[in-house]
């Protein structure tokens, strides 16, 4: 089967497969406050890390929601790791609240301060990345019409970890068990890792590929 996107035949495929195919997919479940102190957490299909030093994560936003606006606003966001135990929170945070109405208090999840930025991170996850914003891009298509989409990149500044899930001074993510996005309504839980070693030269887990 090939088809161009947007011309699909819709009695074949009547859901696009675009997201189903680029999968599984880090959840990126921001948290950020704006300069008037409003709250705002919400989980992102786009999202991910792009660079190891310095370390670099982004999500992209369709439309000027809150995580973006808020983000923009403080300079600041925060990534709170979704894992399996906490996926129907995480989905309960994306309802349609008024703007500045707390998902924290619609999720029943717990505020916990951060170190270095304003946000508050979410207390029941077992990882959390404190982020400062580097830069916001407008995405464009190919003919350089732009979009109604924000790609929101943040730098590394803090990094929580439960101590629970240290083990030898390797992370267990496997007891995690982060989710991750997949298509349609799908998500994948990452309980098993296998490992492979790499040629010689090609680099390593710190800097490599």
């Amino acid at each position: 089967m090939f088809f161009e996107p947007g011309k699909r035949d819709k009695t074949l495929l009547p859901h696009d497969p675009f997201k189903a195919l680029i999968a599984p997919r880090p959840v990126g479940w921001i948290s950020s406050m704006d300069r008037a102190g409003r709250i705002n957490l919400a989980p992102y299909s786009f999202f991910n890390a792009f660079s190891g030093a310095p370390p670099l994560v982004g999500f992209c936003s369709e439309g000027e929601k809150d995580s973006m606006t808020f983000s923009r606003d403080s300079g600041e966001f925060v990534w709170n790791m979704a894992t399996f135990d906490l996926r129907w929170q995480m989905s309960e945070s994306s309802a349609p609240l008024a703007r500045g109405e707390s998902e924290f208090a619609h999720t029943g999840l717990t505020m916990a301060p951060s170190q270095l930025v304003r946000a508050p991170r979410v207390k029941e996850s077992p990882a959390q990345l404190e982020c400062k914003v580097t830069e916001i891009f407008q995405l464009h298509d190919m003919e350089g019409a732009l979009t109604p989409r924000y790609l929101v990149m943040g730098q590394v500044i803090g990094m929580h970890i439960d101590d629970a899930f240290i083990e030898d001074g390797i992370v267990q993510i496997t007891r995690m068990k982060p989710i991750a996005r997949c298509g349609y309504q799908d998500y994948a839980v990452l309980d098993e890792v296998f490992s492979i070693k790499r040629p010689a030269g090609a680099g390593n887990n710190e800097a490599g590929g």
